[in-house]
């Protein structure tokens, strides 16, 4: 069977399996050594080359996840972004980047860049015709995150892929919120696809780690930064990673469910003053979503009423945890001016929406009743 037939669970289950030869076993042996055969061998293999056994072999899972050609995987998913831009980046370049985007990939930007001389502009807003305007003669990579963080904003991939392949500029995006469960950009256009796989490739809040997906040619051109730059996982994780992502298609989707359930709860509840879900028909850009997603995803936003506290909220619960990370099968949120978006200023939050009252909401596979009783009590406690 070729890849493109199976279908995602069965991908999820045994796509980037390493086999094991001698024993049979059904679960991927782990190779932890550092050091192989150098002499008459085919692949000459190190850590830092990201091509261990289990470092090769779960880059195919996450390819074919993906539909791409290769996949790196890497120590996480800022290693996974700064090398992806670096490979493609140069001195005198310009780099267009969604204005709604990850805290820590913005700081990533501001702060590095103008050490390499790279040349940057953050759209005013997400549709297309706002990168276009901003495109510029040195301009080599356009790159979108959708749904965002934390807002859920959606941007139309496939017209931003067409935008950049009408002037031969190549697109990125970041694809940790939808996970591959829900959205394949490739399919649409979009050149290189990251994931923050701390995050859905994880899901159970215990590993670090981060991917890139695309053509052999990109992920060449990305190892070879990569390499240099020394971001690779160690193959405990990797092999952490291989077995957590088995279950990904069982976990998004049940967490995908529950967050629809959740975002219509919320939307009706008189302390909660607004609600940002793709998957409610109140989101302005619920059709485009509905058109470039299999599922709405698992992450929600939302704002508590003035007259609650953001943070004695979150201490008031009692089964959801208030945590900086996402994405596990236990439900979390944060308070986005404090964690992922901290690195902003206040006046760059303000501009781009992020209030002191918004919550992120991870969804994960509880019962939702359990999970509306707890957001109910803390409500009531303060």
């Amino acid at each position: 069977m070729t890849k493109k037939k199976l279908g995602l669970n069965t991908i999820c289950a045994h796509i980037g399996e390493v086999k094991d030869e001698q024993f049979k076993g059904a679960v991927s042996p782990m190779f932890l050594s550092s050091s192989y055969e150098f002499l008459d061998v085919e692949v000459k293999r190190y850590p830092r080359y990201f091509n261990t056994p289990n470092q090769e072999y779960l880059a195919k899972k996450v390819a074919a996840l993906e539909h791409t050609e290769a996949a790196l995987i890497f120590g996480s998913g800022m290693a996974a972004i700064s090398t992806m831009f670096l490979a493609f980046l140069k001195q005198g370049d310009h780099l267009v980047v969604q204005n709604t985007i990850y805290g820590g990939t913005v700081n990533f930007i501001k702060e590095e860049f103008p050490k390499y001389g790279i040349e940057y502009t953050f759209t005013n807003g997400y549709t297309v015709e706002d990168f276009e305007a901003v495109i510029q003669d040195n301009t080599k990579l356009i790159h979108i995150e959708t749904p965002s963080n934390p807002k859920l904003t959606i941007t139309d991939i496939k017209a931003v892929a067409k935008l950049g392949k009408s002037k031969d500029i190549l697109t990125s995006i970041d694809n940790t919120f939808a996970s591959s469960v829900n959205q394949n950009p490739i399919d649409l256009g979009i050149d290189m696809v990251m994931h923050s796989a701390t995050k859905y490739f994880g899901g159970h809040s215990d590993i670090c780690a981060g991917a890139v997906a695309s053509s052999e040619a990109h992920i060449e051109r990305i190892w070879n930064v990569g390499k240099n730059l020394g971001g690779s996982l160690s193959d405990m994780t990797v092999w952490m990673l291989e077995r957590s992502m088995k279950t990904l298609g069982l976990r998004v989707k049940a967490q995908t469910k529950n967050a629809m359930k959740l975002a219509k709860w919320l939307d009706k509840h008189p302390k909660i003053s607004k609600v940002y879900y793709p998957g409610l028909k109140s989101h302005p850009e619920h059709k485009l979503a509905k058109s470039q997603m299999k599922g709405f995803g698992a992450m929600l936003s939302f704002e508590l009423t003035d007259d609650l506290d953001s943070e004695q909220f979150q201490k008031q619960l009692k089964l959801i945890k208030s945590s900086m990370s996402l994405a596990g099968v236990e439900s979390t949120l944060s308070s986005p001016h404090l964690t992922s978006h901290s690195l902003l200023t206040q006046e760059e939050r303000d501009k781009i929406g992020i209030s002191d009252q918004m919550i992120r909401f991870s969804v994960g596979i509880e019962n939702t009743k359990d999970l509306k009783r707890d957001i109910d009590q803390a409500i009531a406690a303060l």
